[in-house]
């Protein structure tokens, strides 16, 4: 799946849909790696619609730091739209922003298993009115797959 404009412009739209909304955004990121907060902080002003990111690389961290239940990583594994619904929600309650965006996902070379290969990433969008969760298959190798995951996240922002 291909994204029509780089990250870095797709920041630039995000940041310019936040201000107009006066919405500050929170990240919960797995996959990417804070690869979606790193692309709006290169904006410069981005302080004025960016609370801030979480990097929650382990199912430890999403457990301490996102609130995500140990149970629903259990019962659906970290790559799972439950588990990215239970992320974006998670960086809303910990965060002042009233949007926010989550990634987890297999960006590569391993950690591929049947019905979860490589490429495979989950997204969620959240705001006060409810979470938006979609699964994606990328293609390409870790920083492709990653690259594509950031630029759709920030495209999903968009449309949330």
């Amino acid at each position: 799946m291909k994204t029509t404009f780089p990250p870095d412009q797709l920041a630039v739209r995000v940041g310019l849909h936040l201000q107009q909304r006066q919405l500050l955004l929170a990240t919960a990121e797995s996959c990417t790696g804070g690869g979606v907060a790193a692309a709006i902080t290169d904006i410069a002003g981005s302080s004025a619609w960016f609370d801030c990111g979480f990097v929650t690389y382990s199912n430890g961290a999403k457990t301490r730091m996102l609130g995500v239940p140990e149970a629903l990583i259990a019962a659906h594994g970290a790559v799972s739209v439950e588990v990215a619904a239970a992320m974006a929600q998670g960086a809303l309650a910990h965060s002042g922003a009233q949007l926010a965006v989550s990634t987890t996902g297999i960006a590569g070379p391993g950690g591929g298993v049947p019905g979860k290969p490589v490429g495979t990433v989950c997204f969620g969008w959240a705001d006060n009115n409810g979470v938006r969760t979609q699964r994606l298959q990328f293609e390409g190798d870790r920083q492709a797959v990653r690259e594509q995951a950031v630029a759709h996240a920030l495209q999903g922002l968009l449309q949330h």
